[in-house]
């Protein structure tokens, strides 16, 4: 078991940051039972990290209203978080075993996160190291770092919802703090997306293009340079999937298409 001494020395050796401002909250009273749970989070020896509307609202400044709060922890965590809970008496739900479960005091809720929907984001250590902390509620918690924000939302963009403007406004207001070789890593399977992101930003903020550091942008052109020199690819893939089961479940099931698995028919030679 951590105990406080050495939660607290864990926190200190992160960077403590002043929330540029914080979501309002939809449901009244939701904030007394997010302060009980962070509390009681805190409490425990699990790692967590507050991401989502509040961490947005962190690092950008924009307010707006959330329904919830996310809490990022690793997959081997996300059963204690909710077995903790379930022994105190809160409601528990698993959603997806895939990627998130939910607590519930009554109408009021939080989101435990361990990964995403389309399984391409696992909450890993670097998340952990890399985090920030902020007085949130009453307690000094850890808050997602802005690489790892960025990295959260990039694949969200579906008719639904899509976190575009997140991801843009975290770069116009924290692009300082990114580190922009380990988004790199993170989405090094798929540049593409990446580049998009970046392409997005700078069409919407043409006078702070220099933002984005020069060699990401050299080294992503380069790729797609390379990559238009070869021929497409036999087997036809739709990776739109991994943004959005609906919206491209037409190509998959009618369109011969392979998904984020399995085969798919061949292109004419």
């Amino acid at each position: 078991m951590t105990t406080d001494r050495s939660r607290e020395n864990v926190l200190v050796s992160l960077p403590l940051i002043n929330a540029k401002a914080a979501p309002t909250l939809k449901h009244a009273g939701a904030e007394v039972f997010y302060m009980e749970a962070i509390r009681e989070l805190t409490a425990t020896d699990i790692p967590f990290l507050v991401a989502g509307t509040y961490a947005v609202s962190a690092y950008t400044g924009v307010t707006r209203q959330t329904k919830d709060l996310d809490i990022f922890c690793k997959a081997g965590d996300y059963a204690r978080i909710l077995a903790h809970f379930k022994e105190l008496g809160y409601a528990v739900e698993i959603e997806d075993d895939r990627w998130l479960g939910k607590v519930f005091k009554g109408r009021h809720f939080f989101d435990v996160i361990f990964g995403s929907a389309n399984g391409m984001m696992p909450v890993g250590d670097r998340w952990l190291e890399h985090a920030r902390q902020i007085e949130l509620l009453g307690s000094r918690v850890r808050i997602i770092g802005p690489t790892e924000l960025i990295w959260s939302k990039c694949f969200i963009q579906d008719r639904g919802r899509h976190d575009g403007a997140d991801i843009a406004h975290t770069i116009l207001k924290a692009h300082d703090q990114i580190d922009w070789h380990r988004l790199l890593s993170y989405l090094e399977v798929h540049w593409e997306v990446l580049l998009m992101q970046l392409i997005n930003f700078r069409w919407i903020y043409p006078s702070e293009r220099d933002h984005i550091p020069a060699w990401l942008l050299d080294e992503l052109l380069d790729r797609l340079a390379k990559q238009r020199q070869l021929p497409s690819p036999r087997m036809k893939i739709c990776r739109g999937r991994l943004l959005s089961q609906s919206d491209y479940e037409i190509d998959v099931k009618e369109w011969g298409f392979a998904g984020v698995g399995g085969v798919g028919d061949f292109r004419d030679a």
